[in-house]
């Protein structure tokens, strides 16, 4: 008996599932490859520790303001915002784009994730990783981690195009 209500119960998932549960599957997966294309590509530094700038390059799957990278940030291995760097316009027909951040009070071999945030589908999971004394390199990195800092100020107040 139970081989045949665990059949019946499939079938009706496969055949019987709403219109808005595919659909929602869809934009799940789609945001998931999306989410995988956007990556922090290169960190440049320099300064000193009164203040480094950190020249990040990001590719993006801009396609203007209603899906674009509205920010990248600095946190550090435990999650906490270090500093952000907001983005005011989307970068359709320039990817991949750098943009500086400047003043950035760091010890030169704190380890931190840097990482690119889009609008519309929150963090990317293709991080750099690394330090000012010993470099940065491409890591993975879950895009829930310190998912909460989506909400933390400075925040985008709007796109310019």
């Amino acid at each position: 008996m139970k081989p045949l209500v665990i059949t019946l119960i499939s079938f009706w998932f496969l055949c019987c599932s709403t219109d808005k549960e595919k659909m929602l599957a869809a934009e799940s997966d789609a945001a998931g490859i999306l989410s995988d294309i956007t990556k922090v590509i290169k960190i440049e530094v320099s300064g000193n520790g009164n203040g480094y700038t950190f020249n990040t390059t990001i590719q993006s799957p801009d396609t203007g303001c209603d899906q674009y990278a509205d920010w990248w940030e600095i946190i550090d291995l435990k999650g906490n915002l270090i500093y952000r760097r907001i983005l005011a316009h989307s970068h359709v027909d320039e990817q991949p784009f750098s943009r500086s951040g400047s003043n950035i009070l760091l010890a030169a071999n704190t380890q931190v994730y840097i990482r690119a945030h889009i609008n519309s589908l929150g963090y990317a999971s293709n991080v750099q990783k690394g330090s000012v004394e010993n470099g940065f390199m491409a890591v993975q990195l879950d895009s829930e981690f310190a998912k909460e800092l989506e909400k933390v100020e400075p925040l985008p107040t709007g796109c310019d195009f």
